[in-house]
């Protein structure tokens, strides 16, 4: 999502490189590109206006140390002014309340709201050991109280139901009374969302919030909006108390001007991104990560956290017990990885958190297509086969081939490929650290 920007500003650190310190008009220089980058990547004006003159005045008086070049001491101020734009630390959700904790859901139509409300369910439930019912006050919408109720059976939590006939707050209030009587953690309430800002869909949540008094009030919007995504947060901010903002669609090709701005002009904390959409695919904010990210540096600490929240880790545990055995890799395994890798949100979610030399190596040699193509290869193959793929002969080459609709060429860089990753796997097994890392060097399945 920060493509453009990334190397936008990795260019104001080349263009400093061959200065031996800090001066106006290389600053000055430096600043313009900045100034450009943020204005490129749809950030606010008048936000842009402000985090160019905090840099030019702090690297005015940043003193270039030994270990420093011009370039990495600008770089230096400009995270750290990232990280002051976007918020300094992430806001956790706030239900410190007598249970039932109300979390009122806001934005507009398309913002994927419904989704968030499903998505941050999920969240609470698992991470939180939340007990949580989920309601719609959706009844414009067609078809939005169904697809809160899907949801909610997917992620076996309770649904509240309700229908277009209701009007809302008498829909809020009941499941409110629901959530008392049944010893529920949390509620949250999906609200309508409109096209556009408009008086009765504004007057209508003001009352949902009156008759609620929800401890938390998440304005949900799309970072794909660009600018205009941070005028309809300020249109809500002065209609209603928020306390939070979720920034979704966070892995699109939007150029990441919202994520910039939205802290800065409504003054609410970003508690949320949402990217994908699987349920899982709902992470807390941390500017400082963000700013990692845009940088260039990446975001291991989130890569390392979605692995130890996905990973099946009794799977992983037979995985190393198997291979201690000596019974082998076999393409059965190699399945199950490809999934675990899904489960993360694909090869594009985990290469966006690489550091940005790692991501860019990666980048057009391996994409979510071509994982999908190996995982149908294999579904094309007997059980046999893929627990003993020396069997697999130019017969079955054919066969495999015409099954997952690919090329017997395609078949053949699937086992080469498997074959190299088993050599490095017995290399694990074996406590070959230091082989195993100079065998994984290219080893990225689809590469």
């Amino acid at each position: 999502m920060f493509e453009n920007l990334s190397s936008r500003l990795s260019g104001v650190v080349k263009n400093l490189r061959g200065h031996a310190r800090l001066t106006e008009s290389n600053i000055q220089d430096a600043m313009r590109e900045v100034r450009m980058a943020l204005l490129e990547a749809d950030v606010a004006l008048p936000v842009v206006k402000n985090f160019v003159n905090d840099v030019r005045q702090r690297a005015l008086g940043q003193d270039v140390i030994g270990s420093l070049t011009p370039g990495q001491a600008v770089i230096g101020v400009v995270y750290e002014e990232l990280v002051k734009l976007m918020g300094e630390h992430n806001d956790a959700l706030n239900l410190a309340a007598v249970p039932p904790a109300v979390v009122l859901m806001a934005g507009l139509q398309g913002s994927g709201k419904t989704t968030t409300t499903g998505k941050l369910a999920k969240l609470l439930k698992e991470k939180q050991k939340k007990k949580v019912l989920l309601v719609s006050c959706d009844v414009y919408r067609p078809a939005a109280i169904d697809q809160l109720k899907t949801l909610a059976a997917q992620i076996e939590v309770e649904w509240f139901p309700s229908n277009v006939g209701q009007p809302p707050v008498e829909i809020a209030l009941a499941a409110l009374d629901h959530a008392k009587r049944h010893f529920h953690d949390v509620l949250i309430v999906d609200t309508a969302g409109r096209l556009a800002i408009d008086e009765q869909m504004m007057a209508e949540i003001k009352d949902l919030h009156a008759s609620l008094l929800p401890v938390e009030t998440l304005f949900v919007v799309d970072a794909m909006q660009g600018q205009d995504a941070v005028n309809v947060a300020q249109a809500f901010g002065e209609a209603l108390p928020l306390t939070g903002v979720v920034l979704t669609k966070l892995d699109g090709d939007a150029r990441g001007g919202a994520a910039l701005s939205v802290r800065n002009v409504t003054g609410k904390p970003i508690k949320f991104v949402g990217v994908g959409e699987k349920l899982t695919g709902l992470e807390p904010f941390y500017p400082d990560r963000m700013a990692s990210r845009i940088l260039g540096m990446g975001d291991v600490l989130s890569l390392i956290e979605d692995a130890q929240r996905t990973v099946d880790q009794e799977e992983a545990k037979a995985l190393v017990k198997k291979m201690k055995s000596g019974k082998g890799f076999d393409l059965e395994d190699f399945k199950m990885q490809i999934q675990q890798m899904r489960k993360m949100g694909g090869m594009s979610s985990l290469l966006d958190k690489l550091p940005g030399q790692l991501s860019q190596m990666a980048q057009g040699q391996v994409d979510d297509k071509v994982i999908n193509r190996i995982e149908g290869i294999i579904n094309s193959m007997t059980q046999q086969e893929r627990t003993k793929p020396e069997l697999i002969k130019a017969s079955r080459k054919r066969r495999i081939a015409t099954g997952a609709g690919v090329s017997v060429q395609e078949v053949n860089k699937l086992l080469n490929q498997f074959e190299q990753t088993q050599k490095m796997m017995k290399q694990f097994s074996k406590g070959g650290i230091t082989k195993l890392m100079r065998g994984m060097k290219g080893m990225l399945p689809g590469m």
